[in-house]
């Protein structure tokens, strides 16, 4: 499989990490968006949350655990933005959780300013949805 990620976490394509154990690695976002920003992958490939098994995703985010408290050891932000493209937005066809440090006053944007596709909806009517 030619995947960016997997070639990264297999040694083949060279990344500057922050955390790496034997199921999960985090790196250096190449295109941070502030200083510290870090991917954190499974070495599983899967390209979404929904392509892997449950015990992977949930070891997935204990990575994450682990490496945001590193990033916020060394890089020491006021907080973090985590996040996650699942299939529109994600440009590398692998599942990644994006750590972005935060600054107050960094002109970054709250999370409910990213998609206001559906701002209109009623609640309610959502909830019915799922019974």
């Amino acid at each position: 499989m030619d995947c960016l990620f997997c070639n990264i976490a297999s040694g083949a394509i060279p990344s500057y990490h922050v955390y790496e154990d034997d199921r999960a690695l985090a790196f250096l976002d190449i295109h941070p968006l502030a200083k510290g920003h870090t991917l954190v992958i499974p070495k599983m490939h899967g390209g979404t949350i929904l392509d892997l098994p449950e015990d992977e995703v949930a070891h997935l985010f204990r990575a994450v655990q682990k490496t945001t408290a590193r990033v916020k050891e060394i890089i020491k932000p006021d907080g973090f933005t985590l996040g996650v493209n699942h299939e529109i937005g994600q440009d590398v066809p692998h599942l990644h959780v994006h750590i972005i440090p935060r600054w107050h006053g960094d002109s970054g944007v709250n999370i409910h300013d990213v998609v206001r596709a559906g701002s209109d909806v009623s609640v309610e009517e959502v909830a019915k949805l799922f019974g």
